[in-house]
């Protein structure tokens, strides 16, 4: 039978399900010598978040063939090191779903009643009613941020309540909102318009502190604010002010910024509902996340494909020499599209031409995927899943295939459609480096590499040297310029290459240069 270690606490459904088809050893919280020395004869290693699974611990596991964790977060496991000893981890992203949506309408429902606050009063003897008239759900606006796994059972079950649901989220298809009946709009639009605002995007360069004080400045007086996502989100001491400043009817937060810390100056609002990330905590959740892993780990010991693999698939050296910087190209395609996504995409297409064409080019695909979605949702994207989250999304993805690339020897181009328009990405490898080669109507030449600042202008003499001027002020070094136009005096594109942080401070200035219609930081 094949052996599976156990290293933190399994519901019981799962070990008895385990111990069914396997020898289940369970030792919690081992030292890491301890950890070596177990996982020396195991076939498999069951974690959640404490087990630190290094290169070191999947290197002493020499029969080891799959590692699961029981939950969604992988981050405490090395993956790079996984793929290369061709050990398959697999987690569970769908466990909890149905505990942070219930725990999101629970604190909506607190606030809309007063039930902690009527609670208190009645601990303390008081049978107080002054002051706790409360509001129905029924025929209020729910905003949704982010419409994944959780943000959709959180639009159900408000549905249900007879609720008008709003939704921003730029990466899901109008068609897949409207099955769930669901309004996309913008997040401004959102935030004006929403009695109840809930938090469901990932953590990312793009969302951390999407909801800061000129948010909130468009909310309504009457409106509450939850966040069961990611702590970040929120610029908390904007959330503060407002509150206090009563711009803001009640907020509630079940995720903080450096847990389990919390903010002093968080307690001293009465208005606000704060719970210790308890999202997750259902013993149902906990008995699925443990059941969805442990059926993902038989499936692989016993040679089926799961349904949930993290890491990457496994190719032949020869194919992966070739393939590997068009990898890495697209997935650098999509993170830099992503930076841009505001309207709904409903298709993407990957255009590939010349010599690329002559592999298979699937792994491609997933990739600009991966980096595509990497900004959408909160579990960890990678080459194996990004199709299933896209088909989740209602993204329409197609590939295309021509002989002649142009003057390259090889182009990939990505074309993204939206509700209103079609943004194109174009890119090569030369000298085995990711080239971006075309940014919608611009043809301009940069490595998709370091910290790249985008900028969208009306093309007028001296704008090249007042960027330049303005960033050297600033102390910014620049590496590079790339300058595409269409005609003197029209639009054009700037892509400036720097060597130092570009701020949000610094970002708003420029702003007000002359000329200057958009500018965004993209890493890669």
């Amino acid at each position: 039978m094949p052996k599976v270690l156990v290293t933190e606490p399994l519901a019981p459904e799962g070990l008895d399900l385990l111990r069914s088809a396997c020898e289940v050893v369970v030792k919690l919280k081992p030292t890491p010598d301890e950890l070596a020395q177990l996982i020396a004869d195991c076939d498999a290693l069951i974690v959640r978040s404490a087990t630190q699974v290094t290169a070191q611990v999947l290197q002493a596991g020499a029969r080891l063939t799959v590692v699961g964790r029981a939950g969604t977060g992988v981050d405490n496991i090395d993956l790079d090191a996984a793929t290369r000893r061709g050990v398959t981890v697999v987690n569970a992203p769908a466990a909890n779903t149905v505990a942070v949506a219930e725990h999101t309408l629970a604190l909506m429902l607190c606030m809309a009643r007063h039930i902690c606050q009527a609670d208190s009063a009645m601990h303390a003897g008081k049978w107080q009613k002054q002051g706790l008239m409360g509001i129905e759900l029924r025929d209020k606006t729910l905003g949704l941020v982010g419409l994944g796994r959780v943000g959709s059972a959180v639009a159900t079950r408000a549905v249900g309540f007879e609720m008008r649901v709003l939704a921003y989220d730029p990466f899901i298809s109008p068609d897949k909102a409207a099955q769930m009946q669901v309004e996309l709009a913008p997040l401004d639009k959102l935030l004006a318009q929403s009695d109840f605002i809930s938090l469901h995007a990932p953590l990312t360069e793009r969302t951390r502190f999407l909801i800061g004080a000129d948010e909130l400045a468009l909310v309504k007086p009457s409106a509450y604010l939850i966040n069961c996502a990611r702590g970040e989100l929120v610029d908390v001491e904007a959330l503060v002010q407002a509150l206090r400043a009563r711009r803001l009817a009640g907020a509630a937060l079940d995720v903080f910024a450096q847990e389990p810390c919390i903010n002093p100056v968080l307690c001293e609002c009465p208005n606000l509902l704060l719970t210790p990330h308890l999202g997750a905590s259902t013993e149902e959740a906990q008995a699925s996340a443990a059941m969805q892993v442990t059926r993902e780990v038989l499936d692989v010991l016993q040679n089926r494909p799961p349904r949930y693999p993290v890491n990457t698939v496994a190719l032949s050296s020869e194919e992966l020499a070739f393939i590997r910087p068009y990898v890495d190209l697209a997935m650098r395609l999509g993170k830099f599209y992503a930076r841009f996504a505001e309207n709904n995409l409903t298709h993407l297409e990957l255009t590939y031409a010349g010599d690329v064409t002559r592999h298979d080019t699937n792994l491609i695909t997933a990739a600009a995927l991966a980096g595509l979605l990497s900004e959408a949702v909160q579990e960890p994207v990678n080459l194996v899943n990004a199709p299933i989250i896209a088909r989740e999304h209602g993204l329409v993805v197609s590939e295309v295939r021509i002989s002649e690339a142009g003057d390259f020897t090889d182009l990939v181009t990505l074309r993204a459609r939206t509700t209103t328009r079609e943004r194109v990405l174009a890119g090569t490898v030369m000298r085995g480096q990711p080239h971006i080669v075309r940014v919608d109507d611009y043809w301009l030449d940069f490595v998709a590499a370091g910290s790249l600042l985008v900028t969208e202008h009306v093309e007028q003499p001296g704008i090249i040297g007042q960027m330049g001027t303005f960033l050297g002020n600033a102390g910014v070094s620049i590496s590079f310029v790339q300058v595409g136009r269409q005609a003197r005096g029209g639009r054009g594109l700037m892509v400036m290459g720097l060597d130092d942080a570009l701020n949000d401070s610094l970002l708003e200035q420029l702003m007000t240069l002359p000329s200057i219609r958009s500018a965004r930081v993209v890493n890669l």
